[in-house]
Parts: structure tokens; sequence; C-alpha cells
């Protein structure tokens, strides 16, 4: 082995800064490593059995989890287990189809199929590799021709070096990305529980079809809903032209759907802006700030409020608000369960949805009094802002987690 070149990582732990350096080995000096098996046909209904005590890994297992299986759902018969390789204890694995290269610690007693390879009698600390895998994933591209899938095997992996420190220092490596990715886990959770109270509010706190009043209001208010037409609640529908501006010279922002941020549209990430001559030779018309705009087609049903003048593409259709209706209301009340499934319903197509203005401006909604309006605004707004910041504390964490990847392996 001393014939192979040995290298340290950016950043080390203090206690192994001046101590041995990394060796390159090659992972089939390292471990066992096997193909999964997989009974044929496949969607034969023998091969499963849910009274069965082994679970049956799936790629959706794998991403629903994250590449840590503590759970599953489908459970294989005695007769699937012998066309496939049974797992009872903890094993690393790697996925080869679909989810290419994704790491995986399985804790539950499975049948593996020839989607993934095991990691057998291995010689290495399992945290250690998982993370390592996981930096080496976009890796594996190497191996495919462009414009084509990944094809990974055995021989492929077996054949691939890697730097590997001392047990002690793997050990440190994956103790301390395990604290970090359940840090990770932990504010997912955190924004995915806001985001399911934020979606229960939409649906309970607006009437549903045919009702007058919602499920969930605020302490003192009692009176019914109002049936209005859009029309008389928004005082312009701005329909923007179909035919994109020949040159971009000007002040006004030309946005996307890809400039929306949260619940806002500020401007454009593009830097595209539109010319007052352009304007007026096209017959455009400005979206004032303090309107709403609201996709009629493509992404459909996608809702943000106007924070500066600007021009969009056909893709939305803009609503200036009546000056006795609150906008951050206006724009729950567009996110809510029962007019995305009215829009919907009224729009044309049946995979391409489509609404008019003449049919904005006849849809029908519920409307409560200006104050109740400004409680339910201001609701969703806090909502809002705790999902965004929820939101950017989980991506500050993955991206410290991809650094420290970079950084602290060879």
């Amino acid at each position: 082995m001393t014939d192979k070149k040995s290298l340290v990582p950016k950043r080390r732990f203090k206690e192994f800064k001046n101590t041995h350096a990394w060796k390159q080995r090659k992972f089939g000096e390292l471990a066992d490593i096997v193909r999964g098996a997989s009974p044929r046909p496949i969607q034969d209904p023998k091969w499963f059995d849910d009274e069965s005590d082994i679970g049956w890994l799936r790629i959706a297992d794998v991403t629903e989890q994250d590449g840590r299986i503590h759970f599953l759902k489908q459970r294989i018969s005695k007769a699937g287990q012998e066309k496939t390789r049974v797992l009872t204890e903890t094993h690393l694995l790697l996925s080869i189809a679909a989810t290419v290269g994704k790491p995986v610690v399985n804790h539950v007693k499975t049948g593996v199929h020839d989607g993934f390879l095991i990691f057998q009698n291995p010689k290495f600390n399992r945290e250690f590799m998982f993370q390592w895998l996981e930096m080496f994933r976009p890796k594996w591209q190497k191996y495919g021709q462009p414009g084509s899938q990944v094809n990974l095997n055995s021989d492929l992996v077996k054949n691939q070096e890697i730097m590997l420190p001392s047990e002690e220092e793997q050990k440190k490596i994956g103790e301390f990305f395990y604290q970090l990715d359940n840090l990770i886990s932990l504010q997912q959770r955190k924004l995915e529980k806001m985001k399911a109270l934020k979606s229960a509010y939409l649906s309970e706190m607006f009437p549903a079809e045919g009702e007058l009043e919602p499920k969930r209001r605020f302490a003192g208010f009692t009176q019914a809903w109002k049936q209005r037409k859009l029309k008389t609640v928004f005082k312009d529908f701005i329909v923007p032209m179909r035919d994109k501006p020949k040159e971009f010279s000007g002040t006004v922002p030309w946005t996307r759907i890809e400039d929306i941020e949260g619940r806002f549209i500020n401007g454009t990430t593009s830097g595209q802006f539109v010319s007052e001559e352009t304007i007026k030779s096209m017959n455009l018309k400005v979206i004032p700030k303090g309107s709403l705009i609201v996709s009629a087609s493509a992404t459909f049903g996608v809702v943000a409020i106007v924070n500066n003048d600007l021009i969009t593409n056909q893709t939305f259709i803009g609503l200036v608000p009546n000056t006795n209706y609150n906008i951050d209301f206006l724009y729950a009340f567009f996110k809510s369960t029962s007019i995305q499934r009215k829009m919907k319903r009224e729009s044309a197509g049946s995979t391409i949805f489509y609404i008019s203005r003449e049919q904005f401006e006849n849809m029908i909604g519920e409307f409560p009094i200006l104050e109740e309006q400004e409680k339910i605004g201001k609701l969703f707004k806090q909502l809002d802002d705790t999902i965004a910041l929820h939101q950017r504390k989980l991506e500050k964490l993955q991206n410290i987690k991809k650094a420290y990847l970079m950084e602290m392996f060879v």
C-alpha cells in the first residue's frame, strides 16, 4: 500500500491535523459488493404478502425517507424471499437504478431488489461511507454517456477509488454528519408542520362550495359571507399580450413565473426590462404595485402579490383590487382549497388549463366584511412569514452540509 498516494482534506478535526494522511483504496477492497435480486415478473401478486415480517425496499422508499430506511409498507412473501436477497441486519446499500448513486442505510428486515448494491462485511465506518457516497453521488455521472441514463454495476463500484482515513477519524466524521442530518431533519419537520397547518387553515377558514360561512372563524365574527362576482372585487383585469417584446431595453421589469419569491413577485431575475416606447407600441398594460397576478395557464393557479410595477408574459392575468378589499386576504383567497378547485373546474382543457379574462370576471367567490378580511389576511401572512423563515433555516443547514461534504472528504 506504500505506492498509493496519501492526501488530507481541506477541513479536518483538530485532533487529526497532525496524524496519518488518508490512504487510497478501492471499494472492492473494503466490502463484499453484491447486487440485489428481484422476482419476475415483479407485478405478480404471489411475491407479496401484507402479513410478512420481511419488507420490500423500493426506490420510492429511498426518496421518501431520504436514504435512511426505518419502515416499509410493502411486504414480500416467502416465495418472493426465495427470489431476492433478504437482509435481517442494518446494511449500507447503493441505488444503481432510477435514483442512481443514492446511498441507503437500511435498518429493517427487507428483500433487496436488483436496483441496489449491498455492501456486505464492510471494513469501514458505515456512517462515514454513507456520507462519502452522498458527497460522491454527482460524480457517478461520469459513467454515463451524454444524454443517457447512468448505468452503475458492481464492477464499476468495486473499482472506484476512495481516500480513507483511520477508523477513529471515520467515526468522528460520521458522527458529525449524522448530527447535522438530524438538525436538517428536525428543521424539515418544522417546515412540513407549518405547511400542513397552513393547508388546513386554507380549507377551514374559507367557505366550502355551496356554503356562506367557513368552518373556522375568529371570535366575534358571525355575519354570513357575501357572494360576489370577481369583477366587483377587482377594478381591472390585465391580460398580457401573447407576443413577447422584440427587444428589452427599459425600466419596467418583464417577469415570468420563475420570478415569484414566496408570496411576492418583485421584478425580474432574467434582467429583462421593457421601455415605455415598447409598452406604447405594443399596447401593453403595466400591472401596478399592490395588485395580484394569477397564473391562468401552464403552471396553473400560482398566485403572487405584485411589489413593483411590472409587465408579465401570457402565463398570468393581473388583478387590480378595489380599495375595500384586503390584499393579504385576496392572496389567501386564491390559495384556498375551494377557489383552487373552482378555477381548475372552470378552466378549459384536460391537461393544459386556461382561464380567460371573462371567466375570471364572472367567477363567484365568498367574501366577509373588511375587518374579518384583515384578520384572515394577517394570519396567513404570519404563516407565510414563518414558513419562509423555516425554509431559509433549512436551506442554510443544507448548504452548510454541502460545503462540509466538499471540504471534509478527499
